[in-house]
Formats: C-alpha cells, structure tokens, sequence
C-alpha cells in the first residue's frame, strides 16, 4: 500500500472499470475513481510539494500530521488516498460466499460466525452517520469492526486494517440513491474479497 516516490499516483484498480456490474456500475465506478480519488492524489501531491512530506510512503505521511489542525488537509487527502486504494482491493468480481478456513475460524472466534460478523460490518455501515467507512481489523490478534467518520482511518489507531466498506454517498448514490443498506449487503453478498482479508491478517 506505501507509495514510495515523491508523486504519489492514482493506483490501477485491480479490475476492468465495469467487473463489478451491476452491484457497482462503471459509471460509478468513472466518477467515484475517476474523480475522487484521482482528486485525492492531485491534491495530496501540491500539499506535500516542497514539504518535509514530499518524499513520505502514504502511510508515514498519515501517521506524521495525524490529530495536527494545522496539516489537515494532508492528513485528509493521504487518508482518502490510502482508504479508497484498500477499498478496491476488499472487492472482487465474483466475490461473496464462504470466507477461506482461516479467515472463517477467526471470524467465529471473535463474532460466534460468518453471518454475525457480516451483521456486525453491515451494522457499523449503517449507523456511521454521514460519510465514513466501516472497517473489520484486527485488534491484538483479534477480528473486530470499528467504523470510522469522514477520511479517518484505523492506520492511525495502531489496528490492523482486513477489510473495508466505504460509505460515502458517492460510493454508491448512482446506483442506489439513498438505499446504503441495499448497497451494503450486495456488497457483502457479491463483491467482498475473503482471499484479500485473508492476506491482512499478517
């Protein structure tokens, strides 16, 4: 996830624009990548030119003006940056279904189950008010959910990220207007990436 040049660039999504039709549509896809988080990048690069955080991986640019008012602007754009990039690796086409062995024993361990830890995400989405993101992480060895507002992330709270549902209107306003909880459990249902969690659990 660390970019390591002085320009940080947008990352290539891990699927063609259109894969995830028709739970996310490429036209969605085409403002929700193509614009906002292109704007992440462009803006976090003229923040950041000249700075002591020009040549930073994203993560330590993150870390370096968490909680400071005065580099809020950085802060924001290097999060969205970081959150949205992991965002498209948590989906798949073709995603959903029974989470890999591992990945299933410790969802039991923390949540008694697969479903109740689905409802445990699905819960933290729909009660983030406003725009945020809902997180499964991994807190000393084990799974929960957290859910965070605006660009905060738990890269910043000494958590392991695993997974992540973005919740921001324009994740999924083109497609589902007003409905998050339609969008969330076809998420869940049908793009979610088991195998890329299982990679986050170190």
């Amino acid at each position: 996830m660390n970019q390591q040049t002085s320009a940080h660039i947008l990352p290539a999504l891990p699927y063609a624009d259109n894969a995830l039709d028709p739970v996310i549509t490429a036209s969605t896809i085409s403002f929700h990548y193509g614009k906002h988080h292109k704007a992440y990048v462009d803006n976090l690069n003229r923040l950041i030119a000249g700075t002591e955080y020009a040549d930073m991986p994203l993560e330590e640019i993150i870390r370096s003006v968490s909680g400071k008012a005065d580099k809020a602007g950085i802060f924001n754009n290097a999060a969205q940056v970081w959150n949205h990039t992991f965002y498209w690796n948590s989906l798949r086409p073709g995603g959903g279904g029974e989470p890999p062995v591992v990945l299933k024993e410790k969802m039991e361990a923390a949540f008694g189950g697969v479903d109740e830890c689905k409802k445990a995400l699905t819960d933290a989405a729909l009660t983030q008010f406003g725009s945020g993101w809902a997180w499964l992480v991994l807190d000393g060895g084990m799974l929960k959910v957290v859910k965070t507002g605006n660009a905060e992330t738990p890269v910043t709270s000494g958590l392991q990220p695993v997974l992540t549902l973005d919740v921001w209107e324009h994740a999924y306003y083109l497609d589902y207007q007003n409905r998050r909880p339609d969008y969330v459990q076809a998420v869940l249902d049908k793009l979610v990436n088991w195998e890329f969690a299982l990679q986050n659990l170190g």
